[in-house]
């Protein structure tokens, strides 16, 4: 039988009287952040992945949960409901949601360029050489509204063309938008890696307009055009910037992680699925991306204006909005971030 002192009941005690105390800073560690993404196995999203999977989210104290959507249109609508906090999506998305006095701030850049290329069926290749011959065609998209459908109507609209000329199509990511391309679902495709390499490779598409480089952003916008961002409602971050500094804190490191990264050490970091089967297809298209990603998570103003430009020349609803970029990045998070 146990026989009990007085020291010992006190002792049993406190240490019980502690406990709910240590059991709240436990919990206190690890903050519940749901995200929103649209097309997470894309490497427009690649950021996002190295976050989690190099466990930089986790260092930060964020539980983080990532909700995949079927494209940036459709994350946004999250973000809006409220079924999310913070998204990964297109810089583009905020000034959109301004326009609709939705006040919406990136707080981090991920990409410079769009890192979007638009490819044409190559049995249509003959006929169709830019993007003035895309009346009537059926051109693929992750989904109707998102960064990839922009491109394409921005490239109609420089043709002198309508997005209304054609019909848009939804193929989402990854294995499905391939799919759409082979089974000849659509004509033309406005898309991303590793989707693109994967139809390059396998000579389904001709490529037409490339914006994975510098040079091919500013053949068709003229200039920087930054693309995927991470964005969250101004209320939420005002009510929670710890959070959102946690958040960015990530990252950043995911950014300088793949500053130096090798190709090898980024496949090895995503999920096998992301390869599309082929891993070293998926290191080619990575190291044809690698350009594109952020260096600081600043974004460039000139680049911005330029978002606000060309959505302006592309919505009629748009048309005469008083569009403030200055309004659309917050950067004393990442500044923050840089100085660790």
């Amino acid at each position: 039988m146990t026989t009990f002192n007085r020291r010992t009941l006190l002792g049993m005690a406190g240490a019980s009287l502690a406990m709910p105390a240590l059991i709240g800073r436990a919990q206190a560690q690890s903050v519940k952040v749901a995200m929103g993404v649209g097309g997470k196995s894309l490497l427009y999203y690649l950021p996002l992945t190295i976050a989690e999977r190099q466990g930089f989210f986790k260092a930060e104290g964020l539980d983080t949960e990532i909700n995949d959507f079927a494209g940036g249109a459709k994350s946004l609508q999250a973000l809006m409901g409220g079924s999310v906090d913070l998204v990964a999506g297109a810089y583009e998305h905020t000034l959109r949601m301004q326009a609709k006095n939705q006040d919406i701030r990136a707080v981090c850049e991920l990409l410079r360029f769009p890192t979007i290329v638009i490819g044409v069926r190559k049995d249509l290749a003959g006929k169709v050489k830019s993007p003035k011959d895309f009346k009537g065609l059926k051109i693929g998209v992750t989904a109707p509204g998102s960064s990839t459908y922009i491109t394409a109507a921005f490239a109609m609209s420089k043709a002198g063309l309508t997005p209304q000329d054609a019909s848009f199509i939804g193929v989402g990511g990854g294995a499905s938008a391939v799919a759409a391309m082979k089974k000849g679902e659509i004509d033309v495709i406005s898309h991303l890696d590793p989707v693109i390499a994967k139809l390059e490779a396998d000579g389904d598409i001709v490529t037409m307009i490339d914006t994975r480089t510098e040079a091919g952003t500013k053949s068709l916008f003229g200039g920087s055009n930054p693309a995927a961002c991470m964005y969250a409602r101004v209320e939420f971050i005002e009510k929670n910037p710890k959070v959102v500094q946690s958040a960015v804190n990530a990252m950043y490191k995911a950014l300088r992680w793949l500053d130096t990264a090798s190709g090898d050490a980024v496949s090895a970091s995503v999920p096998e699925e992301y390869h599309l089967g082929d891993k070293g297809l998926y290191i080619k298209a990575f190291n044809a991306s690698r350009e594109a990603y952020s260096k600081t998570g600043i974004m460039d103003k000139a680049g911005m204006q330029s978002v606000a430009d060309m959505i302006t020349s592309l919505d009629p609803e748009l048309k005469h909005a008083n569009l403030d970029v200055s309004k659309s990045f917050e950067p004393k998070f990442v500044m923050a971030a840089a100085k660790g």
